[in-house]
């Protein structure tokens, strides 16, 4: 008996030395079967952007024989939070996450330094000016990796030019997320692009309106814009900052049932499935986008962490600008549609390639991806 309770009390003691193990032990532990499991916590994987998101995430990781797990969010910040600990809980290795604000990503670092689990942004990145306390503890972790974003303010100030170029100059502004980083630096580019113009043309002012917000949804997009035509008559421009793609529906069709499709000119962030017929039928007059790619980066930032390729992750912060692709006519979309829509913009085997770079040269990769640079691949 006295034998028995011995050889329970080792392994008790033994085990108890497992579950004690730092952050690398448990990586070891978790990756024990040999493939690799990536979380992804978005806001949607369902949406016009989303799932386009989920599809080039896919790809990669069927390439890559890495197992995804995806939780939808709704960019509610419990929600935010709660994802970054289910994937935990979950046993992945690495977790790639939007939409997250800069005090959901407080919690999502700590989560990921507790237990071992490397992290990416993808669409955000945390405010170095305005959240100086969070930024450091991002460089200081030794998970957290970094973040691919655009430049949303110059993104901003080119859509509110592609609508100073087609005549208009009353234009209605709808946000989705008051706070939200993006949409703070889109608001931005917007209000710079039109204080450019008004300076240099005194007698050519363009006006911009207040922001209406409409969360994330196609129906709070056709309120917003039902809102703005209701409190302006004169409004010939809508600009639907972003969401998802969703709130740019609700506007069109809010737009297209006032019978005003041609009087108002839209312009947004996210392209839609039907983007060549609207900019044909003149339902949009321009649109950024394109960057549904965004998280195929922070996967291979994240992928390559976990398999020991990237090193030298704690006091670094690996920012990794995404150019935006502008269209304002369909001759422009044609092209994007054929070498991101009909086909992803990657082959499988450059998605293992990708895999393969170092950091410098992945981040080359992304700066340079645009409709030339997919057509010259598909070429050879």
């Amino acid at each position: 008996m006295k034998k028995i309770i011995c050889v329970l009390t080792c392994v008790l003691m033994f085990t108890l030395m497992l579950v004690g193990c730092g952050g690398g032990d448990k990586q070891a532990a978790k990756s024990a079967d040999g493939k690799i499991k990536i979380g992804v916590s978005i806001w949607s994987s369902t949406d016009v952007l989303g799932s386009q998101c989920k599809r080039i995430i896919d790809a990669a990781a069927d390439a890559l024989n890495v197992e995804v797990q995806y939780v939808d969010q709704g960019h509610v910040s419990e929600k935010v939070t709660a994802s970054v600990e289910s994937l935990v809980a979950a046993g992945c290795q690495g977790i790639i996450i939007c939409n997250s604000s800069d005090t959901e990503m407080a919690s999502a670092i700590k989560t990921c330094n507790d237990n071992g689990v490397y992290l990416a942004q993808f669409f955000r990145v945390i405010d170095k000016n305005k959240n100086a306390d969070i930024y450091e503890q991002a460089v200081k972790s030794p998970y957290y990796i970094g973040a691919v974003h655009e430049n949303e303010v110059e993104n901003g100030k080119k859509l509110v030019q592609i609508l100073i170029d087609k005549k208009c100059r009353n234009i209605g502004l709808i946000g989705w997320e008051q706070g939200d980083a993006t949409w703070l630096g889109r608001w931005e580019g917007y209000k710079a692009g039109v204080e450019e113009w008004n300076a240099a043309h005194p007698s050519d002012q363009v006006k911009l309106s207040d922001p209406q917000y409409a969360g994330t949804s196609s129906e709070g997009g056709a309120k917003a814009a039902e809102a703005l035509m209701s409190a302006d008559p004169t409004l010939d421009a809508l600009i639907p900052a972003g969401g998802g793609g969703d709130p740019l529906q609700g506007a069109i069709a809010a737009v297209e049932r006032a019978g005003k499709t041609q009087s108002i000119k839209i312009v947004s962030t996210d392209f839609l499935p039907d983007l060549g017929e609207r900019l044909e039928n003149g339902s949009i007059a321009g649109e950024s986008g394109g960057h549904f790619c965004d998280p195929l980066y922070a996967f291979m930032m994240v992928y390559n962490a976990i398999k020991g390729n990237y090193t030298g992750i704690e006091n670094n912060f690996i920012d990794v600008q995404f150019p935006y692709l502008y269209v304002s006519s369909s001759k422009d979309y044609g092209e994007y549609d054929k070498y991101f829509v009909k086909q992803l913009p990657y082959t499988k085997d450059e998605l293992v390639e990708m895999a393969k770079l170092p950091l410098d040269q992945l981040k080359e990769a992304a700066s340079k991806l645009s409709i030339e640079d997919a057509a010259a691949r598909s070429a050879k």
